[in-house]
């Protein structure tokens, strides 16, 4: 088997749907640092498919809907739900990105702090409540 984690490019990307994608798409790349790879647009305001890149990381998302995958995978019902999953996303400059991330309106919801086990994070929500995790840690660097 091959190691691939040491590649330039993901392979596991996270997947998100949200209910205003085109809204989405800029917020996150706005307040995260994210930048469109490549965006298909669907039908009316919406979005069939969008691909998000930061450093060699990817997440993919689209609009919600009543599709098939859309019947798997839907938006939080509220924005303050307790979640399943979420990313974390290594920045080098965590008080920098926060500070940007709370500039275009992220809900800091655990603040940045230094963690024991090594680097620098903090956890916040985007503008339909997805929880986002940021931090300077970097596991493939540890021993």
């Amino acid at each position: 088997m091959t190691d691939s984690s040491t590649t330039s490019s993901a392979t596991i990307i996270p997947t998100l749907r949200y209910r205003d994608a085109p809204a989405a798409i800029d917020w996150l790349c706005k307040a995260f640092g994210f930048e469109p790879h490549l965006v298909v647009p669907g039908e009316g305001e919406r979005i069939a498919h969008a691909q998000l890149v930061r450093g060699n990381g990817m997440i993919m998302l689209g609009s919600a809907g009543d599709d098939e995958f859309g019947r798997l995978q839907r938006p939080l019902e509220r924005p303050d739900a307790p979640v399943s999953q979420s990313p974390y996303i290594i920045v080098a400059d965590v008080d920098t990105h926060h500070a940007t991330a709370v500039a275009a309106g992220a809900q800091v919801v655990m603040a940045p702090k230094d963690e024991d086990y090594g680097g620098r994070g903090y956890s916040c929500r985007d503008l339909e409540g997805n929880l986002w995790n940021f931090g300077s840690y970097n596991p493939w660097e540890e021993a």
